[in-house]
């Protein structure tokens, strides 16, 4: 073995011993709620299709359309060629729903997060972000060389307390959050953080990922609260509700034409196929058209967790924790068993010492299913 292979082989052992090693698995998806994995047909509550478009009729139209009209790829960046004609009835239909000026679309979510925090601020500048916030914000953050810290999970007075300390001694401040998080489902206060943000003269940016089609009328995690908040920055992906793959940041016309010359993962990456930008259109077109579609989710949801004994749901997103990456996996394997796909959530994706079954509904999921799942829960792992 060269160096490099004792270096990647030991690394892989201590990953190991700790229960941390990944695989990938083959993984077939054949409608929006069913995959085969291991030779078995199993029921998933682990996809983010949260309103299963990935496999609607009219997304797959509008995608195969487009291929035959521009073909399959851009070609090139989109400020060469790559910008082709899909990409304006996107970017106008993301800017309606979230009730902003302008859109720009990227690669993906985590692209638009490493593109943009650099391209808004740099060395002299302060990043406030909450802990436990995806890690794309947190690699945009460190990219852009500022001061980064964190608050306590949204804890609004910690983040009150480190603007008041820290917020004279730099240029300008991001506060940046999840809307939906991602690994525990709730949501940030966002009223109150964009109140804290005018209070201090910061930026509030907003990763609606999980929110987008699923709370807020479909809208996202913006609309999700008695009061609209301002909230200069709203980013999401088109990967999770919207069934497809991608990135965007509604904002500003003045932000997103800066963004569209500063960041570098715009800039320096190939555009989005044309089928991918037009499935994405032709899906918010049945968010904005269908809402209710997007409270399906949160509805099977909070089934789920009434009927499991577990803290109700405030997204689609239901976790359940158990401690020790061992125990997770233990309890993958049981509910694999009865026919359930239930992935096991380990660190460092969440922190030590909460590692956790994540469950993630759709709006397809049956009832029955559901009913079935919140049994095996209460009665075998949860017991």
């Amino acid at each position: 073995m060269t160096a490099l292979d004792q270096f990647a082989a030991q690394k892989l052992r201590d990953l190991e011993a700790r229960q941390l090693r990944r695989t990938l698995i083959d993984t077939a998806r054949t409608d929006g709620i069913h995959v085969l994995r291991n030779g078995r047909r199993l029921v998933s509550f682990s996809c983010n299709d949260y309103l299963n478009l990935s496999h609607h009729p009219q997304v797959k139209a509008a995608a195969s359309a487009a291929i035959e009209r521009y073909g399959t790829g851009a070609g090139a960046s989109r400020l060469v060629t790559g910008n082709h004609p899909p990409f304006a009835a996107l970017e106008s239909r993301l800017a309606r729903l979230k009730g902003a000026d302008a859109a720009c679309v990227f690669g993906s979510g985590y692209l638009a997060n490493a593109g943009m925090v650099p391209a808004l601020i740099g060395r002299d500048d302060l990043v406030l972000v909450d802990e436990l916030s995806h890690a794309c914000l947190w690699a945009g953050a460190r990219l852009a060389r500022a001061n980064v810290l964190a608050y306590r999970h949204n804890d609004i007075e910690h983040a009150a307390t480190l603007l008041a300390e820290f917020r004279p001694q730099h240029a300008n401040v991001l506060i940046a959050t999840d809307g939906v998080f991602s690994m525990d489902g709730d949501l940030a206060p966002l009223p109150d953080l964009a109140a804290l943000a005018a209070r201090h003269d910061a930026w509030l940016m907003v990763d609606d990922a999980h929110g987008l089609g699923v709370v807020g009328g479909g809208r996202g995690a913006r609309f999700a609260h008695a009061t609209l908040p301002d909230i200069p920055l709203q980013m999401g992906t088109l990967s999770k509700a919207v069934g497809g793959y991608g990135g965007y940041l509604c904002a500003s016309r003045a932000v997103i034409d800066l963004i569209e010359n500063r960041a570098r993962s715009f800039v320096y990456s190939t555009g989005l196929p044309p089928a991918t930008v037009a499935a994405a259109s032709a899906a918010l077109d049945i968010v904005a058209g269908d809402p209710d579609l997007a409270a399906k989710p949160l509805r099977n949801a909070r089934r789920f967790t009434r009927a499991a004994g577990v803290p109700d749901a405030q997204s689609a997103i239901v976790p359940v924790i158990l401690g020790k990456a061992e125990h997770a996996l233990a309890a993958s394997r049981r509910l694999e068993e009865e026919g359930f796909l239930a992935v096991a959530i380990r660190p460092p994706t969440v922190p030590d010492g909460t590692a956790r079954l994540r469950f993630a509904f759709t709006a397809g999921h049956a009832d029955a299913d559901i009913d079935r799942l919140a049994a095996l829960m209460r009665e075998r792992v949860l017991a």
